[in-house]
């Protein structure tokens, strides 16, 4: 919190300068991102920077709006079979990776493959699939044992963990690995050469990218790449993004310090919005592989100690109006949303959580506590973290580092003494996390798993519930079972929901809302 109050008295000092307005680059759209771009593959990673970047350059077969409905992206259309067992799904006409070679179903069936090995939804589906059928190049054809009417939601997956299509050679590449070589069918083209990590990332536009003739909403529709020309420019100090908006030297800034807007506002040549009317929720992931947090008593401690409005204010700001407390794991305004257990079990008792800790058999062990420096609205919470842990008594080694280090480190199942971690926290948009097939925070995979490695059968069987459910009651009944089972065995601590109020010059339109910062459709003021 120390951190924050330095970080706001240095942009506002940096600010206090009158601001001198620079012509646009019209050829170019010039955009600040959240975070550093340190993995260029979208299926190894969950980071949200990476997902972003990927919007740019693949394209998947389905995709949805605000409704959540699956509709046709690269698909033309698709047939089911009377029993439900055999989809039957058409590439539309004009599809061709940035390499010009045409996109065949072969490419669909490995992509999808390969995301369903990482993906929650996407292993579900893999447990069902009998046979990939690819015989003819523009029809890919899907037989499953037993129905799976979530199919085309599953393929129209809007975050964390797109199903985006590459190339059949890329594809192959083992899930567990990243991928090094990117190439897509996207609206834009990633420009490698110009590529430095911490700096700058390019794309141009494909000029061979046949858009869909609909309206676009989120990631669907038609995605008309109006720039010939994106940059990315990594800056992960607030005040000097500030300046640069200010200055007119930035287009667009993904994600401002929310102490920041009202200087912004300030500026007539900016303007603002919220991006994501469904918002985004912050957690703590607690490792549970290694001690402590492999004993179910200790997570519990935690959890009893964490007070969300400390957490919200850190990394938030002091406006209630781009923040709420929500203790549940499915994001408050979701179909899912419930906080009954949530209310019992968060109770922000520093008292009780000492005493949790003593029965629990707490013998100091250290605690380490991953956390980023570069990422205002994830670092902030680490640091509550460290100091709530403290204050119940545990031993904390809070290491801070860059966010590409986190997410490069919070793969490592090694203890803590050998390059392994206890704690990390990260945000994830509702929509990302809207059930109970793709939501991780409630998953019970084990090491199958995300981050953290949170093994429960029993958290298996409810996913299974829903899925069978015959209807709205009866999957309802599931998810809130699920999230009551989640907090009380603590796969995750839900720390507030956010929402974000992106900001960007007047000379620039046609963001669309969602849960990504989408390219298309954005365009110069005529």
């Amino acid at each position: 919190m120390h951190r924050r109050t330095l970080l706001k008295t240095a942009a506002f000092a940096t600010l206090a300068a009158p601001a001198i307005a620079q012509p646009a680059k019209a050829a170019t759209l010039r955009f600040i991102p959240q975070a550093n771009l340190t993995s260029l593959d979208p299926i190894w990673t969950t980071a949200t920077v990476t997902n972003n970047h990927g919007y740019y350059v693949y394209d998947t077969l389905y995709a949805c709006g605000g409704d959540m409905r699956p509709t046709p992206q690269m698909a033309a259309g698709h047939e089911v079979s009377a029993d439900g067992r055999v989809w039957r799904i058409h590439l539309r006409d004009g599809l061709r990776f940035h390499d010009t070679s045409p996109v065949r179903s072969i490419d669909c069936a490995v992509s999808i493959q390969r995301w369903a090995r990482r993906d929650p939804m996407g292993q579900l589906l893999s447990q069902i699939v009998e046979q990939w059928v690819t015989s003819d190049d523009k029809v890919l054809e899907i037989r499953l044992t037993r129905p799976f009417p979530l199919l085309l939601d599953a393929l129209a997956k809007p975050d964390a963990l797109v199903p985006y299509i590459m190339p059949e050679r890329i594809a192959r590449t083992d899930a567990m690995k990243s991928i090094t070589e990117v190439v897509g069918s996207g609206p834009y083209r990633f420009l490698a050469d110009e590529f430095v990590a911490g700096a700058r990332v390019a794309y141009a536009r494909n000029d061979a990218y046949v858009p869909r003739s609909e309206a676009p909403a989120w990631a669907s529709g038609g995605k008309v790449a109006h720039f010939p020309r994106v940059e990315w420019n990594v800056i992960p100090d607030a005040a000097t993004a500030a300046a640069a908006m200010q200055r007119g030297e930035a287009d667009w800034w993904e994600r401002p310090l929310n102490d920041l807007l009202p200087v912004l506002a300030k500026n007539p040549a900016l303007t603002s919005q919220i991006s994501d009317p469904s918002g985004r929720t912050s957690v703590m992931r607690l490792n549970c592989l290694q001690a402590p947090f492999n004993d179910v008593r200790i997570r519990r401690a935690v959890l009893a100690a964490v007070n969300q409005e400390d957490y919200m204010r850190a990394a938030n700001g002091d406006d209630p109006s781009l923040w709420r407390v929500c203790k549940s794991l499915f994001a408050c305004g979701t179909p899912y949303a419930d906080e009954a257990a949530g209310q019992q079990l968060m109770r922000g008792d520093v008292k009780a959580a000492r005493a949790m800790l003593a029965e629990a058999g707490y013998a100091g062990q250290k605690v380490v506590i991953i956390n980023p420096t570069d990422f205002p609205q994830i670092g902030p919470l680490g640091q509550v973290t460290a100091a709530t842990l403290r204050e119940i008594g545990m031993n904390v080694d809070l290491q801070e580092t860059d966010w590409g280090t986190v997410i490069q480190r919070r793969a490592s199942r090694e203890a803590t003494d050998k390059g392994g971690w206890s704690i990390f926290h990260t945000t994830g948009s509702a929509a990302g996390w809207v059930n109970p097939a793709v939501a991780d925070v409630v998953r019970g995979r084990g090491a199958a798993g995300w981050f953290g490695w949170w093994e429960s059968p029993a958290a298996e069987a409810l996913v299974q519930d829903w899925l069978a459910a015959p209807d709205t009651a009866g999957q309802t009944k599931a998810a809130v079972a699920l999230n009551a089972l989640a907090l009380r065995d603590v796969a995750t601590v839900p720390l507030g929901q956010f929402f974000i109020r992106t900001v960007y010059n007047r000379r620039i339109t046609g963001i669309l809302p969602g849960p990504c910062p989408y390219p298309w459709n954005v365009r110069p003021v005529a």
